[in-house]
């Protein structure tokens, strides 16, 4: 369902992709067709979505990891060498051939794998046996690649680049949390994005100030499921094929929301003092909840 809002100057439209709440808030310059801009917007991100889900059979990326070599264009290549430096910087936590990893946990079902099934995942989990040359992407048999950690983030970099284009003075592209910034206010006033308790009580306990970028946010408490008292989370580790257990939620803002995006799912997978530690060396404004409920910033 698309639902159109106004108030003052902005223009905004809420609908669902990707699996998310999405909205666009943007401020149309004189004589712009909005109607045309936002089913350009939306468009554009269906193509993205149509051709980088795990979850539809005719994707580029379900050709992938059916495990034939593949020919790639230029945006897939790009998206591969942003995953593969963040797979570096992180020492191997970020990696998107976790797909079998990601795929085995089944949070509706609340089952915890076998080591076996894990095992057998992990053995299939590693982005250096990834190659893509003169355009040809392959990789070993049984590994599956998913771009869940980059795809969202990237497309709304994506739109706000494209609004833009399209004559849009200024304004967000929030795609289920992960934010882009189109434009300056004119009153050079920050956007500033409220960030919802992690504990689901839907109140807002703190705010980053955004003039330009992106803003994202990773989190355990969204999908999650408690077995014989222990609690496990989406956010997985590709070293132990067993769900994070540090931070419990971090935001960041960066120059560009798949940026943000990264160091956030980075941090998530580190050790707690030790994500604490990066987000603070890489001087990036964030907020972060840590294992005790307790609320770090680093957002001035």
């Amino acid at each position: 369902m698309v639902s159109d809002t106004q108030e003052g100057g902005i223009l905004t439209r809420s609908f669902r992709a990707m699996g998310s709440d999405c909205e666009f808030q943007l401020c149309f310059g004189g004589g712009s067709d909005s109607q045309f801009i936002f089913k350009c917007l939306q468009d554009e991100l269906e193509r993205l979505e149509s051709k980088y889900s795990r979850f539809r059979k005719d994707s580029l990326l379900s050709q992938i990891n059916l495990g034939k070599e593949v020919n790639i264009d230029n945006e897939t290549i790009s998206l591969l060498e942003h995953a593969f430096n963040c797979f570096e910087q992180s020492e191997g936590l970020f990696d998107v051939t976790a797909g079998r990893l990601n795929s085995l946990w089944d949070f509706k079902k609340k089952k915890v794998p076998s080591q076996e099934e894990i095992s057998y995942a992990l053995s299939v989990t590693d982005f250096s046996k990834v190659s893509w040359n003169n355009g040809i992407l392959s990789m070993p048999a049984g590994m599956n690649v998913d771009f869940g950690g980059i795809v969202k983030e990237y497309a709304a970099d994506t739109l706000a680049v494209l609004a833009k284009k399209f004559g849009v003075q200024y304004g967000l592209i929030n795609l289920g949390g992960d934010i882009a910034i189109v434009g300056n206010k004119p009153d050079g006033i920050a956007w500033k994005v409220g960030i919802t308790d992690p504990r689901g009580t839907e109140t807002e306990i703190a705010s980053i100030d955004i003039y330009s970028g992106g803003l994202a946010t990773s989190g355990d408490y969204k999908r999650y499921f408690i077995y014989e008292g222990k609690r496990y989370s989406h956010i997985l580790n590709p070293k132990t094929g067993f769900p994070c257990a540090g931070l419990r939620a971090v935001s960041v803002a960066a120059n560009l929301c798949t940026v943000a995006g990264s160091i956030a799912t980075i941090a998530m997978l580190k050790d707690e003092p030790e994500a604490i530690k990066w987000l603070n060396d890489l001087e990036v404004p964030f907020v972060a909840m840590d294992s005790n409920l307790s609320m770090l910033r680093n957002s001035d």
